[in-house]
C-alpha cells in the first residue's frame, strides 16, 4: 500500500517577542507579498520594513500574551485530522508547513521524504484562494519539488480552495448560532453580522484573484444555512502599507453601523480558521474598543474554527475526496 500524507499549509506567526522581526522579514520577503523580482532588492526592503514595524508589532503581540498561538493550534488541527482520517480507515501522516515561520515547508518536506510518503495531498488552511496565501504556499512548494524531484517520487494533489465545503459551512453556522443564542430571542433579528476577512491589495483582483468572489460565496452559503436570519455585511481588515486595498474596511463599516443606529454586532472571522493576531488582538481588542467608542452597545466575536469537530470532518472529507480522485 502506498503511504498517504497530508501537508497543511498556514502562514505561521511569531511565538515570542524575539521572533517578531525575523517573522516580519520572512513575510515581506515573499514575492507574492512584495512583488519585486530582484530578490536582493526585495529582501533588503523586507529587512527595512521589518525593522520599522517590529516595535508596533511587538506591542500588539504583547497584548495577546507575547506571541501567536497559531503553531500550537495548527498542530492540534493536524493531530485531530490524523485521528479523523484513521477513523475513516486511512493511516495518513499529517504534516504542518508554515510559509513564514516554523515548522517551515522545508521542514515538512524533509519529514515527508523521511516517512516515505507516496501519495500527498497539499491542503492549505485558507478556505478561499488567494495568490498571496494559497498561491504563495504552492509556489514555494513547487521550488522544493524542482529541487528534490518530489513529483517523480510522490503523487501530489493540490487543493486550490474549499470555500463551499458543506461541513465547513455548517461549522461556521454552528459557531455563529452559538453566539447569537447569547442574545434574548426577541433581539436576535436585530443583530448585525459583520463578516471580517483579511484584505488584499486591490491590484490582486485586477489580476484575476478569485478571493473576493469566493469569500462572498462563503458568506452567502453561511447566511443561507442560518436561514438568512440576520442582516450581514462583508468587510476587510489587516491592510498594510499605502497601496489601495480591498474594502470596505472593518473600521469604516463599524462607523457606518454607529451612524445608522446598529446597536448589536456579531463579528465573524470569515477567512481565518484559527485564532491568531487578527482575531485575538485586532478583533477582540481593537475593534471591540472602536465599537464601544462609536456607541455600539454590544460587540461580540464568533469563535474561530480551531478544532471544531465539523471543521476537522470537513478537512477529512476534502482529503478523502482527493484520495478517491
Amino acid at each position: 500500500m502506498m503511504k498517504e500524507g497530508v501537508l497543511l499549509f498556514n502562514l505561521g506567526g511569531p511565538e515570542s517577542l524575539a521572533d517578531v522581526r525575523p517573522f516580519l522579514f520572512n513575510l515581506f520577503s515573499d514575492p507574492d507579498i512584495i512583488p519585486i523580482k530582484n530578490s536582493v532588492l526585495r529582501r533588503s526592503l523586507a529587512w527595512i520594513i521589518a525593522g520599522a514595524r517590529q516595535g508596533k508589532s511587538r506591542g500588539l503581540y504583547r497584548q495577546i500574551g507575547g506571541g501567536s498561538p497559531l503553531r500550537k493550534i495548527t498542530e492540534g488541527q493536524a493531530a485531530a485530522l490524523r485521528n479523523e482520517l484513521a477513523n475513516r480507515g486511512h493511516d495518513a501522516g499529517v504534516y504542518v508547513g508554515m510559509r513564514c515561520w516554523k515548522p517551515s515547508i522545508d521542514d515538512a518536506v524533509e519529514w515527508i521524504l523521511q516517512d516515505g510518503i507516496g501519495r500527498l495531498i497539499l491542503l492549505p488552511l485558507y478556505p478561499q484562494y488567494s495568490k498571496a496565501t494559497t498561491g504563495s504556499c504552492f509556489r514555494y512548494f513547487k521550488t522544493l519539488d524542482s529541487r528534490f524531484g518530489l513529483s517523480s517520487k510522490i503523487k501530489i494533489s493540490y487543493v486550490q480552495s474549499w470555500f463551499s465545503e458543506s461541513l465547513y459551512i455548517e461549522a461556521m453556522a454552528d459557531l455563529i448560532q452559538a453566539r447569537l443564542a447569547e442574545f434574548p430571542e426577541e433581539e436576535r433579528k436585530n443583530v448585525r453580522l459583520l463578516y471580517s476577512a483579511h484584505s488584499l491589495p486591490a491590484r490582486s483582483l485586477e489580476e484575476g484573484d478569485p478571493y473576493l468572489e469566493q469569500t462572498r460565496e462563503s458568506v452567502a452559503l453561511i447566511n443561507a444555512r442560518l436561514g438568512n436570519a440576520c442582516a450581514s455585511t462583508l468587510a476587510f481588515q489587516s491592510k498594510v502599507g499605502p497601496v489601495k486595498w480591498l474594502g470596505p474596511s472593518t473600521e469604516d463599516v463599524l462607523a457606518d453601523f454607529a451612524r445608522t443606529g446598529v446597536a448589536r454586532v456579531v463579528a465573524v472571522p470569515i477567512s481565518f480558521v484559527s485564532d491568531h493576531i487578527e482575531t485575538l488582538q485586532e478583533m477582540d481588542i481593537r475593534y471591540k474598543k472602536l465599537a464601544a467608542d462609536l456607541g455600539i452597545r454590544e460587540f461580540r466575536r464568533v469563535a474561530a474554527l480551531n478544532q471544531h469537530p465539523k471543521f476537522i470532518q470537513a478537512l477529512a472529507t476534502i482529503v478523502m475526496n482527493e484520495l478517491a480522485g
